[in-house]
C-alpha cells in the first residue's frame, strides 16, 4: 500500500463527481429535502419528528452514500478502469480507501448540509450537541459506502447494483427500530438486528437525543459502526475482481 497512490485515487474520484451534478445533488440536497417532507408530515407532532428525523439523518446518509459508491466501483469494472488499474502499482486496498476516504469527505459535507438544516430550519431539538449528530451522521454515511464498496463485486451491472438495496438496506431500515421498538420486536427479529451495523448508528443518535453529554453506550455503537466499515472495506478488497463478468 502507498499513502501517495491512496491519495491519488481520492484526487481521481472527487473529480469525477465534480463533474457530475446529479450525484452531487443525490449526495448534498436530497437528504435536506427528505427531511423537510417528514417536518411536514409530522407539523403537528413536533415531538415525533424529533425522534424520527434524528434517526433519519443516519439513515438517509446510509442509503445515499450506498447507492452511489456502488455504483460508481462497478462502473470502474464493466469499463475496463479497474482492470487497466490494477496492472499498475496500485494495490486494491489503497483503491478502496481512496474511495473510501473521497466519500468520507463527501459524507462531511452530506452530513453538514442534512443537519444544519434540520436544526436551524426544521428546529430538531435534541438534548446532546449538533457536532455530535453530525459526527455519527458522517460515520453512517461513511458505513453505506463501505458497504456499497462491498456490495458492487457481486453485481454485474447498475440494475443489480440498485437491487441489493431491497437485500442489504431495506431490512436494516425495518429492523432498526425506525418503525417498531428494537425491545418490542419478536426475538428472532431483536437477534437478526443486534448483527446489523444501521441498528447502532441509529441507536447512537438515540443517545444523542436523550443525553446532554455522550455516553458510554453511544461510544460503544460509534465503535461497532467503525468496526463494521472496516470490515466492510477489508471485504472489499478480497472479493474485488479485475473483470465484471
Amino acid at each position: 500500500m502507498s499513502l501517495r497512490i491512496t491519495l491519488r485515487t481520492t484526487g481521481r474520484v472527487l473529480n469525477q463527481i465534480r463533474h457530475d451534478p446529479r450525484t452531487i445533488a443525490l449526495i448534498l440536497l436530497v437528504p435536506s429535502l427528505l427531511l423537510v417532507l417528514l417536518r411536514y408530515i409530522f407539523d403537528s407532532q413536533p415531538a415525533i419528528f424529533d425522534r424520527i428525523g434524528l434517526m433519519m439523518l443516519g439513515i438517509f446518509p446510509f442509503i445515499s452514500m450506498f447507492l452511489v459508491t456502488s455504483i460508481a466501483m462497478l462502473r470502474e469494472r464493466t469499463t475496463g478502469t479497474l482492470e487497466r488499474m490494477l496492472t499498475t502499482p496500485l494495490h486494491k486496498l489503497d483503491l478502496l480507501l481512496g474511495y473510501g476516504i473521497a466519500f468520507a469527505v463527501l459524507a462531511a459535507l452530506q452530513a453538514t448540509v442534512a443537519t444544519s438544516v434540520a436544526y436551524h430550519l426544521l428546529d430538531l431539538d435534541t438534548e446532546g450537541s449538533l457536532g455530535t449528530v453530525m459526527g455519527i451522521a458522517i460515520g453512517d454515511a461513511v458505513l453505506g459506502s463501505a458497504v456499497g464498496l462491498f456490495t458492487s463485486a457481486f453485481a454485474t451491472s447498475e440494475f443489480q447494483a440498485v437491487q441489493f438495496m431491497p437485500v442489504v438496506v431495506a431490512p436494516q431500515i425495518l429492523l432498526c427500530g425506525l418503525i417498531w421498538p428494537r425491545e418490542e420486536m419478536i426475538g428472532w427479529l431483536q437477534a437478526a438486528s443486534d448483527v446489523l451495523p444501521l441498528t447502532y448508528a441509529v441507536d447512537a443518535l438515540l443517545e444523542v437525543s436523550a443525553h446532554t453529554d455522550a455516553t458510554d453506550q453511544m461510544w460503544r455503537d460509534v465503535a461497532i459502526v467503525v468496526g463494521a466499515t472496516v470490515v466492510a472495506l477489508l471485504l472489499g478488497a478480497a472479493t474485488l475482481r479485475r473483470r465484471s463478468g
